[in-house]
């Protein structure tokens, strides 16, 4: 018998399944090209696509009043990114290197002693509570002392020394600067578009598009204002607090408590009750009980307060996800990790509730 020749119809199917998956192929290719290239601009890219979620609102409401400015309307909210964010980071940013560096010349020069703050401290317990104390813990306090003052005088000097190392990449931090903003200009004034053509490519259907691109817009809005606001506020506020009781390097212990208060868990109280003990154990009694008040009262309150009504509910994320996503975003990426970290436990959620869904769905069919 000799062989049938396959139908037209047949060989064209194949052709074009073969080109399909060329297609696909050459995609994602060309895809992952282009993730390598974008890779050293990450952090611009990440933090422009953050600033135009967040300040979507202002942009959306100057562009009812004039509609057919989209340049305009995406200036100024650019102008008012400038002003809000830019510049007050700037002028913080150098308040804390010169304090850090100043902090830094003082510990090398011994005129911070930790070894005399910790016999000060050690002279005030009653010996009967040393002699207990030392029943259950072996560890010597001069090694105690020797660790704290290590831990203090290494992180001010990352602190020291990043600051040294950008200002030798200062073309770099300047380059990425002005790509974040003017990536930035472009996705105030053509996100809605842009959205709308990712949305197309992407090969799910309408209703799980729109699930997990509300998902991702609710959590980089829930975490910049229930994170960063909070944690801006609050290092604002403990500044403020350590300046009036003269506290020495007020601002870079503001800093400090911003950014402990951006892990949960954690909070600012591992700067300011420490303080407090030592300002009482060293007899400054009113300033240790007034920065005890204002911190329980007053900055950790800021948190309790403020993120409920900035975030409510928005994230439905359990506290142990926000807490190890958050840790784990920032040990791998650093600062960026703070937004990507809980982005991706958000996706990662909303992934597996839409397949167990539709699971259910094909179950029950």
């Amino acid at each position: 018998m000799s062989d049938k020749p396959q139908p037209a119809s047949h060989s064209a199917a194949h052709s074009t399944q073969f080109e399909d998956r060329v297609l696909v192929g050459f995609v994602l290719f060309v895809s992952l090209a282009m993730a390598w290239i974008s890779w050293p601009f990450f952090g611009a890219i990440l933090w422009a696509l953050v600033v135009t979620i967040a300040f979507a609102p202002v942009h959306d409401r100057l562009l009812l009043k004039m509609p057919a400015r989209k340049n305009t309307v995406a200036t100024l909210t650019l102008l008012l990114v400038i002003a809000l964010v830019i510049i007050p980071a700037f002028v913080v940013g150098s308040l804390m290197v010169d304090e850090a560096i100043r902090t830094y010349d003082s510990l090398q020069t011994r005129e911070i002693d930790f070894a005399a703050l910790g016999h000060e401290l050690q002279a005030l317990v009653p010996q009967r509570w040393q002699e207990i104390l030392g029943r259950y813990i072996e560890t010597d306090i001069q090694e105690i002392q020797s660790k704290l003052s290590s831990f203090v005088t290494t992180g001010v000097q990352i602190i020291a020394g990043q600051a040294v190392s950008v200002g030798q990449r200062a073309f770099n931090f300047a380059m990425a600067l002005g790509v974040m903003l003017y990536l930035t200009f472009f996705l105030l004034r053509d996100g809605r578009h842009i959205t709308r053509r990712i949305g197309e490519a992407i090969p799910l259907r309408a209703d799980q598009r729109r699930a997990l691109f509300d998902k991702f817009t609710t959590v980089i809005r829930a975490t910049v204002k229930g994170s960063i606001v909070v944690a801006i506020v609050q290092g604002i506020l403990g500044g403020l607090i350590f300046a009036f009781l003269d506290i020495r390097a007020a601002v870079l212990w503001g800093v400090v408590m911003g950014l402990f208060s951006l892990i949960p868990a954690v909070g600012t109280g591992i700067v300011w009750v420490p303080v407090s003990l030592y300002l009482l154990a060293t007899g400054s009694v009113w300033e240790g009980f007034t920065l005890l008040l204002l911190g329980f009262f007053v900055i950790s309150m800021v948190d309790n307060v403020l993120r409920p009504i900035l975030v409510g509910q928005d994230t439905q994320m359990p506290d142990y996800v926000v807490l190890i996503s958050t840790l784990g975003g920032l040990s791998v990426l650093g600062i960026n990790g703070l937004i990507v970290g809980p982005v991706i436990a958000a996706m990662f959620i909303s992934a597996w509730e839409i397949f167990t869904e539709n699971r259910a769905i094909a179950n029950h069919s």
